[in-house]
């Protein structure tokens, strides 16, 4: 039942989480509302009790190693599974990389909620609250964060992570020597989800289909032996390579077209303007003769300098899985003859 596989679903979430409070900084001003001291609050994993315990075993101020304020620290503190956001448990979805060269397939995803704690330690009060207020307005009450979770493979959650609640703390005992420390708690919830063993179904994709049919006359003297192979063909550019620009204002009934360069152009195939896919018929000079609104694309207008696209092999191999496509066909073998 159990095989090895790790996709560092919970690790992506972890530093996804972390690099929110990454660019905090805290500024000093003087009597004349002029800065004169910019501080970027460090921010490390670790659990709460970590720091405290440092603090306490260092509390005078006159030490000459110590640890400063103000200061960060994140932890993952549970995972519960959630059942509200539950899918089927046997459809399947497929995964493609990147550059198109392979795909793979597992169940959909199972619905998982991080628990996070993101605590806060200063010594100054106008010092936390510069830090609380630059973190409370982005979370009304989640933020939502896109994430890679599958590498080379084009699969990007969007993570949504919701304040839930704010502890407040002063740890100030002592005389004037003992350092007092602030101590703000934030607990947050990620609604993530975690992903089962992928399997390689490269193979299983279905890259042609041949298709041959033997057909007679009605007298039943004569028959055709028609053999018909079919490939898939993307009817946009997927791979963003530019093959020259419009050189001139293009309307919707337009079929003859001038670009900068047709050297990047090829006769018998399509290009990609805006939205819109074009059969190349006839290229002369730097005119191009073409059939708009190819396999159902909008016919579009179109102004000068707009990028134009061709559509080639490698678009084809990097079409996406559920995405629309069209087909390259050609009668493979073609027979016709008297029946003996």
């Amino acid at each position: 039942m159990f095989e090895y596989f790790y996709n560092e679903i919970f690790r992506s979430v972890i530093i996804g989480f972390g690099s929110l409070f990454n660019g905090i900084q805290i500024k000093k001003k003087d009597e004349s509302d002029n800065t004169f001291s910019v501080i970027k609050v460090p921010l490390a994993y670790g659990p709460t009790q970590k720091f405290l315990a440092r603090l306490e075993q260092n509390p005078d101020l006159n030490h000459p190693v110590q640890m400063t304020l103000p200061r960060m620290s994140f932890e993952l503190v549970n995972i519960t599974y959630d059942p509200s956001r539950k899918s089927s448990q046997t459809t399947q979805m497929v995964v493609t990389k990147e550059d198109g060269t392979s795909e793979k397939k597992s169940y959909l995803p199972v619905p998982y909620n991080l628990s996070f704690t993101l605590s806060i330690y200063t010594k100054l009060n106008d010092d936390m609250l510069q830090i609380i207020e630059q973190i409370l307005p982005y979370f009304q009450p989640s933020y939502t964060v896109p994430i890679n979770f599958l590498g080379d493979y084009k699969e990007t959650q969007n993570v949504a992570i919701s304040l839930d609640s704010i502890n407040m703390s002063d740890e100030y005992e002592g005389n004037f020597d003992t350092r007092r420390a602030l101590i703000y708690t934030l607990s947050f919830t990620a609604k993530t989800f975690v992903y089962g063993p992928l399997r390689d179904v490269s193979g299983d994709i279905i890259k042609k289909v041949t298709v041959g049919y033997i057909s007679g006359s009605k007298s039943g003297s004569y028959e055709r032996d028609i053999t018909y192979q079919s490939t898939p063909r993307a009817t946009k550019d997927y791979d963003g390579i530019v093959a020259t620009l419009l050189a001139e204002n293009v309307d919707m009934v337009q079929t003859a077209i001038e670009v900068e360069d047709t050297s990047q152009i090829v006769k018998s195939t399509y290009i990609y303007i805006g939205q819109e896919e074009m059969y190349v018929e006839e290229i002369s000079g730097n005119k191009i003769l073409v059939k708009r609104a190819q396999d159902q694309t909008p016919i579009q207008n179109h102004v000068l300098g707009s990028k134009v696209y061709n559509i080639n092999q490698t678009d084809n191999n990097m079409i996406e899985v559920g995405d629309d496509f069209g087909f390259d066909g050609a009668i493979f073998w073609y027979s016709y003859g008297q029946v003996q």
